[in-house]
């Protein structure tokens, strides 16, 4: 990623001019006794450079599964505030179209943590940026997501820009834009919605008008590369958005990793978590996943998957049983007789 490494000795000398240069009483042999934890030689062990399990939630929720995260903690005033407006207004909170299964008609959406729905999942992403934005808790930034010093088009950039909070639909249009033209797919909008969060933890920012759109533009760009099997090239971004260059975009990569501490691995906990927290906002807000009727093909290709399943894991038990056996099951074993000779 165009990292440098750094050297203790002058850039204008070789490293190898000095190895033969060092006597061996210069460099004594450390053994295991003299090494002691006030000494530089001692090399801490991982887990003990490792945050508290609790602390490390706290700060850093899109690495932990158990850690709440931020968008749905960003969510819960307004939705506080509308379930006390519907109390008050006597209104249902609820829409009146909204369908229930009946033991005549099951509805089930299309909609799965392996395959989520596409269109349903960006609204779902686009609608937690923008409760990051609204309820964010100031507005830090870095220069390299300003929009006005780093524009995406032409167009002249309003006073207003950095002020006025952009509307839901604005950002559904803005994400749905890059994943319809890239053909990205709905994982990949999870996965960036990991990446903005952890950009915000890891960098301590936040993500405003005049920055939103540069901070999407790059968690894009990043989880499309990491997820996607034949990635989307920068140069392919340029073609989306006219007026960008591959230049700003490179950059802005860099940036990006560096500011993540080039920690891009999503483990399947936290991606399911990230998942079901959508879920959760969508029904928060009346943002529900399309529902059909369970109908009689889909119905059997839902038992021809149980049923592999189910197949699958009688195999890795029977494996099982056969490479070990329990000392309780040894008492109704027969031994066969040895034959002397």
């Amino acid at each position: 990623m165009g990292g440098s490494v750094s050297c203790c000795i002058s850039p204008g000398e070789s490293p190898k001019i000095h190895r033969r240069e060092v006597e061996l009483e210069e460099c004594p042999i450390t053994t295991a006794e003299d090494v002691s934890e006030d000494t530089g030689t001692y090399l801490q062990h991982i887990s003990d450079r490792e945050l508290p399990d609790e602390l490390a939630q706290e700060a850093n929720p899109s690495d932990h599964p158990r850690a709440s995260t931020l968008f749905l903690n960003k969510s819960q005033t307004d939705v506080r505030e509308k379930r006390k407006s519907n109390y008050l207004n006597h209104m249902s909170p609820g829409l009146l179209t909204k369908k229930y299964s009946s033991c005549s008609t099951i509805f089930i959406d299309d909609s799965t943590v392996s395959q989520p729905n596409l269109k349903s999942t960006i609204k779902c992403v686009a609608l937690a940026i923008y409760y990051h934005i609204k309820n964010r808790d100031s507005n830090r930034s870095l220069d390299i997501f300003d929009e006005k010093k780093h524009p995406l088009s032409r167009e002249k950039i309003p006073d207003d820009y950095a002020v006025v909070d952009p509307e839901h639909k604005l950002i559904y249009r803005f994400i749905r834009t890059l994943f319809s033209s890239a053909q990205l797919t709905a994982e990949c909008a999870i996965v960036t919605l990991v990446y903005l969060e952890r950009l915000l933890t890891y960098a301590e920012m936040d993500i405003c008008p005049c920055n939103w759109k540069r901070i999407v533009l790059g968690a894009i760009l990043l989880a499309s590369k990491v997820w996607d099997d034949q990635a989307v090239w920068n140069v392919d971004y340029c073609q989306i958005l006219k007026d960008i260059t591959v230049e700003d975009m490179n950059e802005m990569e860099r940036h990006f990793l560096e500011l993540l501490q080039f920690n891009i691995n999503v483990p399947a906990s936290v991606y399911a978590k990230y998942y079901f927290d959508l879920r959760s906002l969508a029904d928060e807000n009346n943002l529900s996943f399309p529902l059909e009727p369970l109908s009689n093909k889909r119905a059997q290709k839902l038992e021809a998957i149980s049923r592999l399943c189910e197949d699958k894991y009688k195999d890795l038990s029977k494996s099982a049983m056969r490479r070990s056996a329990s000392v309780d099951n040894m008492v109704g074993m027969k031994n066969s007789q040895a034959v002397l000779s």
